[in-house]
């Protein structure tokens, strides 16, 4: 059995997948139930989801989204690599005006649940929201705060040490390898001197 830790450490963004490999509507519906199980602010509960497995559907949410910023000459995945299934995280303002950090919660319970799955993801942010809405026809009550891309990794991932003050920005290197600088734990962690 993997632990948590190991669950945790797997964890990491993933950008290139097997699309071919289709995921289940089950496994989706699966990882939405976990999200649904974990904490929310006021026990209000406003976040509602969108998932698909649809490769039609697929290609309308792909030609939404921003891959990778950091990487500046890499447009995203291509044919072939793009991801199979996709989870978008919406509020729901009939329910809510301010989801606060509902949504995060949600969507590293559905990534760390992924994990478990044998499944990789990446959480995206920067999509063209006004774009997205109308393609998928989502009625105006609901606002789009994630969209989490979800499918079999195709890319290894490993995590790089920085040194104090060094370079946070991922990179790849010649064998396509993503790299993901982490702060060491002494350098995040400080005490305050509270008689």
């Amino acid at each position: 059995m993997t632990s948590f830790y190991d669950l945790v450490e797997s964890n990491r963004t993933c950008r290139r997948f097997y699309q071919d490999e289709n995921i289940d509507f089950e496994i989706l519906e699966y990882l939405v139930n976990l999200a649904r199980l974990s904490a929310s602010a006021g026990n209000l509960q406003p976040l509602k989801y969108f998932i698909t497995n649809s490769e039609e559907i697929n290609e309308k949410i792909f030609s939404c989204i921003a891959w990778a910023a950091y990487l500046k000459d890499w447009p995203g995945p291509e044919i072939g690599e793009r991801p199979s299934a996709y989870i978008i995280v919406t509020g729901d303002t009939s329910i809510a005006k301010n989801f606060g950090c509902d949504h995060g919660i949600a969507s590293q319970t559905i990534l760390l649940g992924a994990r478990e799955k044998n499944i990789a993801g990446c959480m995206i942010g920067a999509f063209k929201k006004n774009q997205l809405m109308s393609l998928l026809n989502i009625p105006s009550k609901f606002e789009i705060l994630l969209v989490i891309a979800l499918g079999k990794p195709k890319e290894k991932v490993t995590i790089e040490t920085i040194e104090k003050d060094g370079d946070i920005k991922y990179f790849r290197d010649q064998h396509l390898v993503h790299h993901v600088p982490k702060r060491k734990l002494e350098d995040i962690i400080f005490n305050l001197n509270v008689e």
